[in-house]
C-alpha cells in the first residue's frame, strides 16, 4: 500500500513525534485547564459538556474536507499555516473571559486540529517500509500519549498556582513545534507530487476509495465508535467523580488522568510485539475487540474505589488496554488504505471516534443534572460492555469474510497492468512473506485526538 521506498527515514519519524508530544501536551494542557476553571468556577456538567462538544464538533464536521486538504495539499504548507493560526487562536484563548468567546476560540482551535492530525497520521506511513510501520506508529503514539499524561498533571499543578492564563499561552507556544515540524521533515506528501506518484498506469482513474467498501475496517471503526459512544460521557463525569465524590484536590484529578495516559504508553510497546507476530489484519481486530472490553471492566470496577488514589491502578490497566487496541487500529488503517486516500482514510476514522466522543460527552452532562457520578460511572462500564457484548457477532461475520477473501483472491483479468484499474490490494497481497511481520511498535484515540482516551 505504497510506504516508503528505500530504508525508513528514522529522523523524520522522530522529529514528527517530538512536534506531536509538545502539541498534544497543549491540547490536553488546555483542555485539563479549562475543565477545571469551570468545575471551581461552579459550573454544571452541561457547560463542562459544551466545552468538550465545542472542542469536539469541528473534527466531526471538516473530516470531509480536512481528509482531502491532507491528501492534495502539500503537507509543510498545511502543517505550518494549521500551527500559526492554533499558536494565535490559543494566546487569544488566554486573554478571552465570556463564555461565548471561549467556546468560538475553542472550536477555532480544533478545526486547526481536524487539519494537523489527518495530516500527521498520513505522513508517517510515508517515512518507513511496510516492515517497521508497526514500531513507527508506535513512537508516533508513545510521543502523542507523553504529551497527554503531561498536560493534565501540569494543569492540576498550573491552575492551582498561577490560574488557567499561563498554562493557555504554553499551549499557545506547543503548537509552534508543528511549524519547526512542517520545515524540517524531509518527507511530503500532497500537492504535486502526490498526483504523480500515485497516477495510475494507463493515465485512468484509480476507484475511489470508500470505507464501506472493506466490511473489516468498517466492522473495527464501528466497534470502536460504539463503545466511545457508551463509555465517553466518563471523561464528563470523571471530573467532577475525583473532585466532588471522592474529595480530592486539583492535582490528583491530575494524576489520575495521567494514569490513564500512562496505561497506553505502557500498552502501546507491549502491544506491539504481538503485532509483529499477528500478521493477519482480521487477528488484530478482534484482539482489538477485547481490549475494549477490558478498558469497559476498568472502568465498571472504577465505581467501587472510596478513594481516588485507588482509580490509579484501575486507569493503569484501562489505559494498556486501550494502548493496544490503538496500536491494531492505527496499523490494520495504514496496511488496508491506498497511500493516495490515507489522509481521507485516518480523517473518516477520527470523525467516526469523535462523534462518538460527542455523544459520550452530551449524554454525561445530561446525566449529571439528574444523577450522582459513582453510579454513572458504573452505568459507563455496563453500557460499553454490553456495546462490546453486541459487536462479537458482527466482528466475527466481518473475519469469516476476510479468511474467505484471502482463500479465493479475485482473478485479474489477462492482459490487465499491473496498478491498473484499482486502488485497493488484495488481503494476501497485503500480507507479510511467511515469517516476516511488521517490524515494530505504536498509540492511543487521543482523548479527543486524544490520541484515543475515549475520543
Amino acid at each position: 500500500m505504497s510506504f516508503a521506498s528505500g530504508e525508513s527515514r528514522w529522523s523524520d519519524v522522530y522529529l514528527a513525534a517530538a512536534a506531536r508530544a509538545l502539541s498534544t501536551c497543549g491540547d490536553f494542557l488546555a483542555a485539563a485547564a479549562l475543565t477545571l476553571a469551570l468545575q471551581s468556577a461552579g459550573a454544571g456538567g452541561l457547560a463542562v459538556s459544551g466545552l468538550l462538544l465545542a472542542a469536539t464538533l469541528p473534527l466531526v464536521v471538516l473530516a470531509p474536507l480536512t481528509g482531502r486538504l491532507a491528501d492534495r495539499v502539500d503537507s509543510r504548507i498545511l502543517l505550518v499555516g494549521a500551527g500559526l493560526v492554533q499558536a494565535a487562536v490559543c494566546a487569544a484563548l488566554a486573554y478571552a473571559s465570556h463564555p461565548l468567546l471561549i467556546i468560538a476560540l475553542v472550536a477555532l482551535l480544533a478545526a486547526g486540529l481536524a487539519v494537523t492530525q489527518p495530516t500527521l497520521s498520513a505522513l508517517v506511513p510515508a517515512m518507513v517500509r511496510a516492515d517497521d510501520l508497526p514500531r513507527a506508529s508506535a513512537l508516533n503514539q508513545t510521543a502523542a500519549t507523553l504529551g497527554a499524561l503531561a498536560g493534565p498533571a501540569l494543569a492540576g499543578l498550573l491552575v492551582g498556582q498561577f490560574g488557567t492564563r499561563l498554562p493557555l499561552l504554553l499551549d499557545a507556544g506547543s503548537y509552534l513545534a508543528l511549524v519547526v515540524a512542517g520545515l524540517l521533515l524531509r518527507t511530503r506528501r500532497g500537492g504535486a507530487r502526490s498526483a504523480i506518484r500515485t497516477q495510475p498506469l494507463g493515465g485512468t482513474s484509480a476507484p475511489t476509495w470508500r470505507l464501506r467498501r472493506d466490511p473489516l475496517l468498517v466492522a473495527m471503526v464501528a466497534t470502536l465508535a460504539g463503545v466511545i459512544g457508551a463509555v465517553g460521557a466518563i471523561n464528563v463525569i470523571e471530573v467532577f467523580y475525583v473532585r466532588e465524590t471522592l474529595g480530592s484536590t486539583t492535582t490528583m484529578y491530575g494524576l489520575v488522568t495521567g494514569a490513564w495516559t500512562l496505561g497506553v504508553l505502557v500498552g502501546a510497546w507491549i502491544f506491539v510485539r504481538l503485532a509483529r507476530r499477528w500478521t493477519a489484519d482480521s487477528t488484530l481486530v478482534q484482539v482489538g475487540l477485547a481490549m475494549l472490553g477490558g478498558c469497559c471492566l476498568m472502568v465498571l470496577a472504577s465505581a467501587a474505589v472510596s478513594t481516588a488514589p485507588l482509580l490509579v491502578p484501575l486507569w493503569l490497566l484501562g489505559g494498556l488496554c486501550n494502548g493496544g487496541d490503538n496500536v491494531f487500529n492505527n496499523v490494520v488503517l495504514a496496511r488496508r488504505t491506498p497511500e493516495a486516500a490515507r489522509g481521507r482514510a485516518f480523517a473518516v476514522f477520527g470523525a467516526a471516534v469523535q462523534g462518538a466522543s460527542m455523544f459520550g460527552y452530551l449524554v454525561g452532562g445530561v446525566l449529571l443534572e439528574l444523577a450522582e457520578p459513582r453510579p454513572l460511572v458504573a452505568a459507563c462500564g455496563i453500557a460499553g460492555l454490553l456495546v462490546v457484548a453486541a459487536f462479537v457477532v458482527p466482528v466475527r461475520r466481518a473475519v469469516r469474510r476476510e479468511l474467505a477473501a484471502e482463500a479465493n483472491p479475485p482473478r485479474q483479468p489477462l492482459g490487465t497492468p499491473t496498478g491498473a484499474g484499482s486502488a485497493t490490494v488484495s488481503p494476501a497481497a497485503r500480507a507479510p512473506e511467511p515469517g516476516g511481520g511488521y517490524g515494530g511498535d505504536h498509540e492511543r484515540s487521543e482523548r479527543a485526538n486524544q490520541p484515543a482516551q475515549w475520543g
